[in-house]
C-alpha cells in the first residue's frame, strides 16, 4: 500500500455534507428517487438549471449496455455506478481530486492513521509522470533502494501510463508477506529496472532526533501524522534539555500530512499570529497563523529540502524562510501545494476535491514550483553508494558558521 497527498493531511475537518453528490447518487440504476426526473428522452437534475446538466446520453449508454452486453450476468450494477462517478471525477483533470469507494476510503482513513501494510512511499504525480514522492523512513520501500522522484513505469509488468494514482495504489497495495514487481526508471539510468517488494507492516515514525557536536540538535521529521504533534512536544523537551543551541531540521524525503500539525509545529519556531501559510481559493485568501509557546524563536535553525519534500514539510519550510529568513539547503522541493477536502458520501463511500492552493507567506505559490533552496547541494548516485550526505555536511557548515 501506498501513502500519497490526499489528505487535509492539507484535508480540513472532515465533514458529512452531501455536497454535488446528489447529483451522483441520482445515477443508481432502475431508481427514480434523491430529485431526478424524467421525460422522454432525458433525465435532469431539479438542484441544476436543465441547460446544464443532461443525463439523456448517460442512460442512452447503459441501456445499450443491459441490450447488447455478452455477459449480461455479469455486470454489478453498483460497480457501474461507481465506475461512473469515478469518470465524472476524473473529468476534472486533477490528479489529487478522486472519489473512492467504500473500500478505497476504508483503507484511505487506515493510511492516515499512520499504520497500514503495504511498501510504505508517498506518490504523485509531476509533470504528468507519475513517480515517487518519498519512501517513507524504515519500510520495504526505503530498503529496497527506492528513491524520491523514481517514475513507476509499470506495476506486476502492467503499465501505469493513463492510470490514475488510486489505480496504481490498489495494485501496489497488498497484504504484509506479499510481494509486488515495480518497473523503475531513475534519471540518469539508460533504462527501467524491475525491483521486487515484499510488503510489509508500515509504522510510519514521525521523526528522530540526535545531538551533533554537543550543541546541534538534528532533527528529522519523517512525517506530519496525526502524533508528529504530540511526538515534537516530547521532543521540543528534551532538545530543550540537551544544551543544543542550534537546529538543523531534516524535511528531505517528508511527503507532507496534516496542515495543523505543520501549524503547530511552526508555532515553536514563530512568534505567535505570524502567518504560516495562506489558503487560496482564487475568490479569499485564509492566513494560517502560529500559535503555541515558540521555544525556538531564538535558536539558528537551518533546514534541509529535496524532491520528497512536499505538501505540509513545504508549507512549513516557507513558513520559517519567510519569516525568519531560515536558509534552505539541498534540492528543490516536489511542489505540493493544493488543499484537499474530504466529503463522506453515502455508503461509506467519499470524495476527496481539491478546494484551495497554498501560498507562502510572502504570498508565492507552492503548487507545481515547490521551494528553491538558498543553498542548492547535489545528492549524487556515488554519495549514496559512499554513504556519505554533502548535504547535511553543508548544513552544518552554514549552522556554525564555517562555510
Amino acid at each position: 500500500m501506498i501513502r500519497y497527498n490526499k489528505k487535509h493531511m492539507e484535508m480540513k475537518t472532515v465533514r458529512k455534507n452531501l455536497i454535488l453528490i446528489i447529483v451522483v447518487s441520482g445515477l443508481i440504476i432502475g431508481s427514480f428517487a434523491l430529485g431526478f426526473t424524467f421525460g422522454d428522452n432525458s433525465v435532469f437534475c431539479e438542484t441544476c438549471q436543465p441547460s446544464e446538466i443532461n443525463f439523456s446520453l448517460f442512460w442512452e449508454a447503459y441501456e445499450k449496455l443491459k441490450e447488447k452486453y455478452v455477459d449480461l450476468d455479469e455486470i454489478n450494477e453498483q460497480d457501474i455506478v461507481y465506475g461512473a462517478i469515478a469518470g465524472m471525477i476524473n473529468s476534472v483533470g486533477d490528479p489529487y481530486t478522486i472519489f473512492m469507494d467504500p473500500e478505497e476510503t476504508k483503507a484511505f482513513m487506515e493510511d492516515i492513521s499512520g499504520s497500514f501494510e503495504g511498501v510504505g512511499m508517498e506518490i504523485g504525480t509531476k509533470n504528468n509522470v507519475l513517480q515517487i514522492i518519498a519512501p517513507l523512513e524504515g519500510t520495504p520501500a526505503q530498503k529496497a533502494g527506492l528513491r524520491a522522484g523514481d517514475k513507476i513505469l509499470k506495476v506486476d509488468n502492467e503499465p501505469t501510463f493513463g492510470l490514475t494514482l488510486d489505480e496504481v495504489v490498489s495494485m501496489i497495495r497488498g497484504p504484509k508477506g506479499t510481494a509486488v514487481v515495480l518497473s523503475i526508471f531513475r534519471d540518469g539510468w539508460e533504462s527501467a529496472e524491475d525491483i521486487e517488494i515484499i510488503r510489509g507492516l508500515i509504522e510510519i515514525p514521525s521523526l528522530k532526533w540526535e545531538l551533533i557536536d554537543g550543541n546541534i540538535a538534528y532533527l528529522q521529521l519523517y512525517h506530519f501524522t496525526e502524533k508528529a504533534d504530540t511526538d515534537f512536544t516530547k521532543t521540543a523537551i528534551q532538545i530543550l534539555a540537551s544544551g543544543a543551541d542550534k537546529i538543523i531540521l531534516d524535511l528531505r524525503n517528508n511527503p507532507g500530512g496534516y496542515l495543523e500539525v505543520a501549524r503547530d509545529i511552526a508555532g515553536f519556531f514563530l512568534e505567535r499570529g505570524k502567518v504560516v501559510t495562506i489558503e487560496s481559493t482564487g475568490e479569499k485568501n485564509t492566513d494560517y497563523k502560529a500559535r503555541g509557546n515558540p521555544v525556538f524563536l531564538d535558536y539558528p535553525v537551518v533546514i534541509l529540502i529535496n524532491e520528497g519534500s512536499a505538501s505540509a514539510s513545504e508549507i512549513l519550510a516557507g513558513a520559517l524562510r519567510d519569516n525568519r529568513g531560515i536558509e534552505l539547503i539541498g534540492q528543490p522541493s516536489f511542489g505540493k501545494g493544493s488543499v484537499q477536502q474530504l466529503e463522506e458520501l453515502t455508503g461509506g463511500s467519499s470524495l476527496k476535491v481539491t478546494t484551495a492552493k497554498w501560498l507562502t507567506p510572502k504570498g508565492e505559490t507552492i503548487s507545481e514550483v515547490g521551494l528553491k533552496p538558498d543553498i542548492e547541494v547535489e545528492f549524487t548516485e556515488e554519495d549514496y553508494e559512499a554513504e556519505k550526505d554533502p548535504q547535511l555536511e553543508k548544513a552544518i557548515e552554514v549552522i556554525t558558521g564555517k562555510r
